[in-house]
Order: C-alpha cells, then sequence, then structure tokens
C-alpha cells in the first residue's frame, strides 16, 4: 500500500467524495483521479446570464427552486453580524447562494451547493465542485478541477489549484494551494503557500513512515495536510509533504518533503 493510506489522515469525507476516497489507496492516488472524478461527479447549475469571461454586472442568487436575478436584497449590516446575506420580502434565506456581481468564470462547468458566498472580484474556471455553506472571498482564483467544501474557505487573493478542501477547510488570506488536499479544519495562515512543482526532472519521492524512500508518481504534487493541521503566516510546504493530524508549522517556517506523523511541530 506504498506505506501508508489516506485514512491516516482523514477522519472523514463529505459524502459527495466517497468514490473518490477509496480505501486504502495512498493520497497521491486521490489526486491522480481527481481530474476523472470531477467530469463524471459533476452537475452543473450556473444560470444562463453567465457570460465567460466577463464579470457579473448585477448579483444573482441560486434557491431550490432555481436562479433569481431579482426579487431579493443583499444585506450586511449589525444585525448579520457584518456577513452578506439574501433577504426576501425582509427575511433572511440561509440556504440561498450568493453570487455577487464582478464575479468572472471561465465556463460552465461549476456546481454550486447551498449558502454558498462568492463575493465580487472571484475569479473560477470550471470544473469545479463548491459545496454547501463555502466562502470564496474577493479576488480569489479557483481553477479547474477543484472540489471544495462544504464549510470552506477560499479567502482572499487565495488561489487553489487541482485540490481538495475537505469540511471546515480555511485558507483565509493570501495562500497558494496546489495538487494538494486540506483535511477537515485545517486553517492556512495568511501568506501559506503550498508549493506543488519540482524544478528537477522526475517525480517527488518522499521518505515514508517506515523509511525508505516511496516514489509518488507525480512531479506536480503539493501537501496532504491532515484533519486540524494549522501552518503560521508566510510559512511554506515544499513538493510532497504529508503532515498528520494536529500538526503545527510555525510563521515563516519551511517544511521539506517527507511523512510527518500527527502533532507534528514545525518551527
Amino acid at each position: 500500500m506504498n506505506g501508508f493510506s489516506w485514512q491516516e489522515f482523514f477522519r472523514s469525507v463529505p459524502e459527495e467524495f466517497k468514490g473518490l476516497f477509496l480505501q486504502d489507496i495512498p493520497p497521491w492516488q486521490v489526486l491522480n483521479s481527481l481530474k476523472g472524478f470531477i467530469r463524471r461527479k459533476i452537475q452543473p447549475n450556473l444560470p444562463d446570464v453567465i457570460n465567460p469571461g466577463v464579470p457579473l454586472p448585477e448579483p444573482i442568487v441560486l434557491l431550490p427552486g432555481g436562479w433569481m436575478t431579482e426579487g431579493f436584497e443583499t444585506v450586511c449590516n449589525d444585525e448579520t453580524k457584518g456577513k452578506l446575506q439574501v433577504w426576501i420580502e425582509g427575511e433572511p434565506v440561509p440556504d440561498a447562494t450568493l453570487i455577487c456581481a464582478g464575479v468572472t468564470f471561465t465556463d460552465y462547468r461549476v456546481e454550486f451547493g447551498r449558502g454558498v458566498l462568492v463575493e465580487p472580484g472571484a475569479m473560477i474556471k470550471g470544473p469545479a465542485i463548491i459545496l454547501d455553506e463555502t466562502q470564496v472571498r474577493q479576488a480569489a482564483y479557483i481553477r479547474e478541477d477543484s472540489l471544495i467544501g462544504p464549510k470552506a474557505v477560499v479567502g482572499h487573493a487565495t488561489e487553489v489549484k487541482h485540490s481538495i478542501f475537505l469540511e471546515d477547510a480555511k485558507a483565509g488570506h493570501f495562500a497558494y494551494i496546489g495538487d494538494s488536499i486540506l483535511g477537515n479544519s485545517v486553517n492556512l495562515g495568511a501568506g501559506t503557500k503550498l508549493a506543488n512543482l519540482k524544478f528537477a526532472p522526475g517525480s517527488v519521492k518522499i521518505a515514508g513512515p517506515e523509511g525508505g524512500k516511496m516514489d509518488t508518481g507525480r512531479r506536480k504534487i503539493g501537501a496532504i495536510l491532515g484533519d486540524l493541521v494549522q501552518t503560521g503566516c508566510n510559512s511554506v510546504t515544499n513538493p510532497g509533504v504529508f503532515m498528520g493530524p494536529h500538526s503545527m508549522v510555525a510563521p515563516n517556517s519551511t517544511v521539506k518533503p517527507g511523512y510527518y506523523r500527527a502533532k507534528t511541530i514545525i518551527r
């Protein structure tokens, strides 16, 4: 089994992802299957008002009955605790997905769940699946073949490429996440970079949990961060970091490739 499986890193995966996280396979095989899985799984639900490559001129809202382009208001005040919400006839609608004016899509291959918020200035390239109650904040950039959420945060000026956010995973500010998996309740400090490209020819090889080298077979692989991992501001992981649950990376630290057991602290 190449020394370890994804189950050492994540206590659970969303029901929607079960066909991707097969039992006992190593994490890089999850990434190998990601592109094909999204293309089989996705049920795009963007409305016809989308003009690929052109920012939305007005906000749009997705309800269980379909999309709305009018008949709602967006509210952000003390009552909403500073969060953008959709209100209809003076009442909040928690399950409404709000796509703000100024969001840009490159094509229609995007699927949204319930209660998603996409703030102005974000760009989303399909195919991508963004699950319930996820926030995509101002100036975020989600590239193709990404699975996000539920309850995840893709923050301001954060770029995501061919990656997976499990439940409540957060990359709130100025992050780069390439060819990576963020476990449940992972939190990336501002400026965290999960580097994914090996400069030298050949695939990324790492020291395994039982010694010896394991070949991921991938030249591009970022970080696999187990549940509840936290990284400090401006930290960087090299290609091929596999970090067990409850681990921590101090601010301004660089993490070398390899397997790190649960509760590791990197300074």
